[in-house]
């Protein structure tokens, strides 16, 4: 039997992709464990899925001046002790890691373990881990065409994302009935990333009276900011967070407004939703996501709305535009290129376990 360690968290984005691999694993009765953070994530999703799930110190990695770098190296120091000792004691034939601060000292433990390791970096271009981890790793899987240039040659594998087989499987019927929706009028289902958007979340809650005139709002806006005074409104609903609910929601839905982190943007191509895409702005991130929203629009996938754009007005008009072009998104996701990357993660995972 062989043995595998996930690691990989602080978003859901970081942990999704590796619970796709998880049937696959089983399928040929591998042995999975999972290190993650003490309070991400991570732990919840894993633990509802039954998989052996092991702690470890995490400290935040940054690319500017913050005193509390000085502060979570020690913790970062302290997690490679645990995970060095955490591998020695599990022995897998190999690491995969899915990136998120956690994954670092997994990776580098398994590196002075002489354990191959494989990262996946699902943005167009290589976040801080993965820079971190990629002199460490056997092999670097990446999802963008675009990215293939950021990685070394002899290590990079075009593979797309692993996307969740459960999401391709919604009821519609069921979706529309957990929204108290009817089957008349479309949905449109509103995603603000895990931990919700405020300018997100304002901007559909001020633009209701005009939307439900024409759509159904499924609004999952992030724990903490369901408002009970938006609780009766006829074709508005709300969701704190979803797990098991989202394949039936999904199927339920004739348009995506999203954030544009890419397992979020692979999970909408592969259901063949068209989408809005409102991508974190340089402000608040590297600009990776607009990037991967960039990407999109040009294969003809969805719709970019910049954050600083962002208002009712231009909510109203471009999500409007996107339901009277919805053909034509929906032509271009069944042309495209870029597909599942579950089964070339498998096969890459396989071979290389075989060949340590």
């Amino acid at each position: 039997m062989k043995s595998i360690v996930l690691t990989g968290g602080g978003t859901s984005g970081h942990v999704t992709p590796n619970i796709a691999l998880l049937p696959g694993l089983r399928e040929k009765a591998w042995s999975i464990n999972y290190i993650g953070s003490k309070n991400g994530i991570e732990k919840q999703l894993m633990e509802n899925e039954g998989i052996h799930y092991h702690s470890i110190n995490t400290g935040k990695l940054r690319r500017y001046f913050d005193l509390r770098n000085f502060s979570d190296i020690f913790k970062v120091a302290d997690g490679f002790r645990q995970a060095f000792l955490l591998l020695g004691k599990l022995k897998p034939d190999i690491v995969f890691s899915k990136g998120g601060f956690v994954s670092c000292p997994v990776v580098w433990a398994a590196w002075f373990r002489k354990i191959p390791v494989v990262i996946h970096e699902s943005d167009m271009t290589p976040g801080l881990t993965n820079k971190l981890s990629m002199p460490f790793s056997k092999k670097v899987c990446y999802t963008f065409p675009e990215s293939k240039g950021f990685f070394p040659v002899d290590k990079a594998v075009f593979t797309g994302i692993p996307i969740r087989e459960c999401l391709l499987k919604g009821d519609k019927t069921l979706g529309l009935k957990l929204c108290a929706f009817s089957s008349t009028k479309p949905v449109v289902m509103v995603i603000g990333g895990s931990q919700g958007s405020e300018i997100i979340n304002k901007t559909v809650r001020n633009a209701l009276e005009i939307l439900l005139k024409t759509f159904q709002i499924c609004h999952i806006c992030g724990r903490g900011n369901v408002k009970s005074e938006y609780s009766d409104i006829t074709g508005y609903h709300q969701f704190e967070y979803v797990d098991k609910e989202l394949a039936h929601l999904f199927a339920a839905s004739d348009i995506v407004v999203s954030r544009a982190g890419a397992t979020a943007l692979f999970e909408i191509l592969a259901l063949k939703k068209p989408a809005l895409l409102i991508p974190l702005s340089r402000a608040a991130s590297r600009g990776d996501q607009i990037m991967n929203a960039r990407s999109f629009e040009k294969q003809g996938f969805s719709m970019v709305l910049p954050e600083e754009m962002l208002d009712e007005v231009s909510l109203i008009r471009c999500i409007s535009e996107i339901h009277g072009g919805r053909d034509a998104y929906v032509k271009s996701m069944k042309t495209g290129k870029i597909g599942n990357g579950t089964q070339k993660i498998l096969a890459l995972l396989d071979e290389i376990s075989g060949n340590k």
